[in-house]
């Protein structure tokens, strides 16, 4: 990745509120919150005016404690939920030039069909798990118009393939498959479409440590062969280490660091980074 890129993903002001608000926590200088709630309305900032560009070919990391609204971000990216208020400039959507919240409910579900590929941290939120893995691709494929079954099936196959399910077993549903094989499942899905954008939601959380790595090296190689921009959020900085190229740091819903990842955790300069690092050391 290099910073003279193509920008494919612009994020301003993103903003994802959880109540109606109130004078004090809706003014300019919403100093009356305890970390991301306000007190006198209950309402909860889960985003508060996030901002990012993510380059052509690049890894972005995501990383903050639980709640700090990371998943949020790709949440409302993939239209998972409406934000608030804020915009999102994708480079293939009318040359990066109208936000994709601006668009109708079809040229939302054609961004999220054709554009984007998401992988979920719980599998059972983006896969039908009574369906076989070819299907579960299919179904993908047919959500982007396509209707040629042989096609479908030939393209299933292959991506199946790619990610190390045996053939003998893309038939089978993946309620029968272990996590990671899940998973593997998951970016097949994600790419059926070859989208410029992916999706990853701490996909290694809940693995055991062998199948962790089996997965992040297979991040770590399409991202190599397709050179496919990813969005990674994770809580996990050795995970981010590995795979990003620059890293964003959150709290409380607000971006507090960002830089190349191995600035960022070589020499963090905010306190909380700061806390986030050396809690690993």
């Amino acid at each position: 990745m290099n910073t003279t890129d193509p920008v494919v993903l612009r994020v301003d002001r993103l903003q994802k509120r959880y109540g109606d608000g109130c004078a004090r926590c809706r003014g300019p200088n919403p100093d009356v919150l305890e970390k991301n709630y306000c007190p006198h309305c209950g309402t909860v900032y889960a985003l508060q005016e996030v901002s990012f560009d993510l380059h052509q070919g690049e890894v972005l990391g995501i990383v903050g404690e639980s709640g700090s609204g990371k998943s949020t971000i790709l949440n409302c990216l993939y239209f998972d939920i409406e934000p608030t208020s804020g915009a999102a400039f994708l480079l293939p959507h009318k040359n990066g030039r109208e936000s994709i919240f601006a668009g109708s409910g079809q040229t939302r579900r054609s961004i999220r069909n054709n554009l984007l590929g998401k992988v979920y941290q719980n599998p059972i939120m983006g896969l039908k798990m009574k369906f076989s893995s070819v299907a579960n691709i299919a179904e993908k494929m047919i959500a982007a118009g396509n209707r040629h079954v042989g096609r479908m099936e030939d393209r299933a196959r292959t991506l199946l393939e790619h990610v190390t399910i045996p053939r003998f077993r893309m038939n089978e549903a993946p309620e029968h498959f272990s996590g990671g094989m899940q998973q593997r499942v998951q970016i097949a899905k994600a790419l059926s479409n070859n989208p410029p954008i992916l999706l990853l939601d701490e996909v290694t959380t809940g693995l055991d440590l062998s199948v962790q790595a089996r997965v992040l090296d297979l991040v770590k190689q399409i991202q190599r062969e397709l050179g496919i921009s990813m969005l990674l959020v994770s809580h996990d900085l050795g995970v981010v280490r590995m795979l990003a190229d620059r890293t964003v740091v959150m709290l409380n819903g607000q971006v507090v660091e960002r830089g190349l990842t191995d600035q960022v955790l070589e020499d963090p300069q905010h306190p909380y980074t700061q806390e986030l690092v050396y809690s690993l050391l």
